[in-house]
């Protein structure tokens, strides 16, 4: 089994009715997927998160094995 990193949008608070999610080798896949995600998804902008909220969605990255 590998490692890897998983993000569920339902998992952050506001969004259980979101049903993506995503897996990648690597933290910083999963981030720059996430902030596809919340572009096409949800009409945001993540230049517009501030630290405290990037702080928030990085706690809802998880390790994972595949």
């Amino acid at each position: 089994m590998k490692d890897a990193f998983s993000y569920s949008c339902r998992d952050c608070e506001g969004m259980e009715a979101c049903p993506a999610s995503v897996v990648a080798k690597t933290k910083s896949e999963v981030w720059k997927l996430m902030e596809l995600h919340a572009q096409v998804a949800h009409n945001e902008n993540p230049t517009d998160w501030d630290d405290g909220t990037r702080e928030y969605l990085g706690t809802l990255i998880k390790s994972v094995s595949v």
